[in-house]
């Protein structure tokens, strides 16, 4: 009975994903709005670059997750993967340009490159970070992030564009995924990304990689007495994680059109640990959800600061509310506080409180 019960459990969340990756795709194809969610109809550009933005950060959580959730590697130079594919391909585009091959060719060329530079970088970052653990392990790699955050800065011009960034080279990118009007494939191709890092996020946290590495993290001590060296797998794990950051910063490079400096910045690590502990450490889906929750917010309290409700407000109240930082770090104390399993563990901690309170009435009876 209890193989049947997780088989059909099973089979309940593989149909509920597949149609939840269904109604997302017809998404662009429908008129819905939510007031105060959507900056318009779900079939608008604007409201489509905003979706597909916040499927691409999901990605990215997905593969910071590999690091935090499923390893237990507290980074803070994530960051640096995720501008290496934008600015990688971005470079790619704009100097690599051989005559036989055509635009198409050169594009799908372009992409293949940055991702053999995204193996080679994270597996070199990887090699080095992983001498050392713990609050160590976090500063290497804050060190390799504030580099990469100094190297694009300080190349201006055609190779990283400087402090005004880099823009995309549209000559060499197919005209379906150039221009506001192909929103719309930018959007799937986001979407795309995201399905292809879950499911490579699945399949690494189900593999035996996944399962010595989440022992590790546990009890380091105890996998070595088993004759298994967790630097190895944990390096595996680690140019994963990298190589998925790397295909999320490549599609956010075609959805903006560019890139800046902002991405390479330890900042933006930063957000992404707030967005997994947001989702919930440890679930996918929580990474997923966290990062859209995060990205919505980040994107309408912007406008809710700026608009005449607040600004008639009074100063001790107008002041921190027109700050939407302020707002976010707020709520994220909030969730840590209250809801320590984050966004996806409220029904555990639901079912958990059930169980307590059912405990506790059979004792009294």
């Amino acid at each position: 009975m209890t193989k049947i019960s997780a088989r059909m459990r099973a089979g309940i969340i593989v149909a509920a994903s597949v149609a939840l990756i269904g109604f997302a795709a017809l998404l662009p194809l429908l008129a819905i709005d939510i007031p105060g969610v959507f900056p318009g109809p779900s079939y608008t550009p604007g409201t489509l670059q905003v979706l597909a933005y916040a499927m691409l950060i999901a990605a990215l959580a997905l593969s910071y997750h590999l690091l935090f959730g499923l390893a237990g590697m507290l980074s803070f130079g994530h960051a640096l993967f995720f501008a290496a594919g934008a600015y990688g391909l971005g470079v790619v585009l704009r100097n690599f340009a051989p005559e036989w091959l055509p635009p198409g060719g050169a594009f799908v060329a372009a992409i293949l490159i940055t991702i053999v530079f995204a193996i080679i970088l994270s597996a070199f970052v990887g090699a080095l970070s992983l001498r050392v653990t713990g609050i160590s392990f976090a500063m290497v790699t804050l060190a390799f992030a504030q580099a990469g955050s100094v190297l694009v800065r300080r190349n201006p011009g055609k190779k990283t564009g400087g402090e005004e960034g880099l823009p995309l080279d549209v000559t060499r990118v197919p005209d379906a995924l150039v221009g506001v009007l192909q929103t719309k494939n930018l959007y799937w191709l986001a979407l795309a990304i995201l399905v292809v890092v879950y499911l490579v996020t699945l399949w690494v946290e189900k593999s035996r990689a996944g399962h010595v590495v989440a022992a590790a993290r546990e009890n380091d001590l105890r996998v070595r007495v088993l004759g298994i060296r967790p630097y190895g797998v944990r390096l595996v794990i680690f140019a994963i994680a990298g190589v998925l950051a790397a295909i999320a910063g490549m599609g956010f490079l075609l959805l903006q059109s560019g890139v800046s400096p902002r991405v390479a910045t330890p900042d933006f690590t930063l957000s992404l640990l707030v967005i997994v502990v947001l989702g919930g450490v440890g679930y996918r889906w929580g990474a997923v959800l966290g990062a859209i929750v995060y990205t919505l917010l980040d994107q309408r309290l912007t406008a809710l600061a700026g608009s005449e409700a607040v600004a008639s407000l009074p100063d001790i109240l107008r002041i921190p509310l027109s700050q939407p930082l302020f707002i976010l770090g707020t709520l994220f104390i909030l969730v840590v506080l209250f809801l320590p399993g984050g966004i996806a563990g409220i029904p555990a901690s639901v079912q958990a409180a059930r169980r307590n309170q059912t405990v506790e009435e059979k004792e009294l009876v």
